[in-house]
């Protein structure tokens, strides 16, 4: 069954992109001109990334260091590629696809000469701008709540910004107890990776975390019977704040490595950036909203 949807919102500058596990909300601009209908008549190459992933899906779902050869298709060989960057030995180059995907429509919208774009999918983002454009996101602490508490003011100069998302009650599963984990980077691809892996950091030994085996959950998800959380009732206070700890070192590393330019991090109440943030990434404020 064919569910493909392309939509333009009324009264919004942006266009919905969806068929099954892919929904894209895209905005692009040339200047101050909303470029909704480029954007919609330009839905089928985001329906052909999603059959790309599908084609590549068998190998997709393999651990990044078991992978012999890396696959023909640039999209599929970027999801590879950004994974072996984070160099978790337990990512598959799923953990990269919802990036990976944003990024490849994102550049590709921006060769119709598109001054700015910004695609979301499903709170992955990718975002191009043509010099001397800017662009401003919105930070959930909980990844299960709409609720935006700051926004972040992408630094001036950089052309490509990643910003991703992980967490508990997010579409994919996590190994951690972080609430949210937003990651930002050069491209969506690297930040998802990144997410991903910080988010699994963001963890403590305590008997409350519970977890399950992936595959009870998903019986098609990548990570086969690893443990993934789906609840922390009990966990002290002092426990979160470790693991908050244990995902900011991992968060930090990837910035001294030059893989991200930096993250917010959120386990329970409890919030962190990586060191240098509003220099790397941009100036943080509480959303006024």
């Amino acid at each position: 069954m064919d569910d493909r949807r392309v939509e333009i919102f009324a009264g919004k500058p942006a266009v919905l992109v969806e068929n099954g596990p892919l929904r894209l909300v895209i905005q692009a601009y040339h200047g101050d001109e909303a470029a909704t209908e480029l954007v919609a008549a330009e839905a089928e190459f985001c329906f052909d990334c999603l059959k790309r992933v599908a084609e590549n899906l068998d190998l997709l779902k393999l651990r990044h260091g078991t992978i012999k050869e890396l696959p023909d298709d640039e999209l599929a060989r970027t999801m590879v590629e950004s994974v072996r960057l984070i160099g978790d030995a337990d990512l598959t180059p799923m953990a990269a696809v919802a990036g990976t995907i944003a990024d490849f429509v994102a550049d590709h919208l921006f060769r119709f000469r598109i001054t700015k774009v910004i695609v979301d999918n499903g709170g992955d983002i990718a975002v191009r701008l043509a010099k001397g454009e800017r662009a401003t996101v919105g930070f959930r602490p909980r990844i299960d709540s709409a609720e935006i508490s700051h926004v972040v003011h992408l630094a001036k100069g950089p052309k490509s910004w990643g910003v991703n998302t992980s967490g508990m009650g997010g579409r994919s599963l996590t190994r951690g107890i972080a609430s949210a984990v937003s990651v930002f980077a050069d491209n969506s691809s690297v930040a998802d990776g990144g997410a991903t892996a910080v988010a699994n950091s963001c963890f403590v030994d305590d008997c409350n975390i519970r977890q399950v085996p992936a595959n009870s959950i998903d019986p098609h998800t990548d990570l086969g019977d690893m443990g993934v959380t789906v609840g922390i009732d009990g966990v002290t206070e002092k426990n979160m704040q470790k693991a908050l700890a244990n995902g900011l070192e991992r968060a930090d590393l990837l910035v001294e490595r030059g893989l991200v330019r930096g993250a917010i991090l959120c386990v329970g109440q409890h919030m962190a950036l990586t060191h240098d943030f509003s220099r790397r990434v941009g100036e943080l404020h509480q959303y006024q909203g």
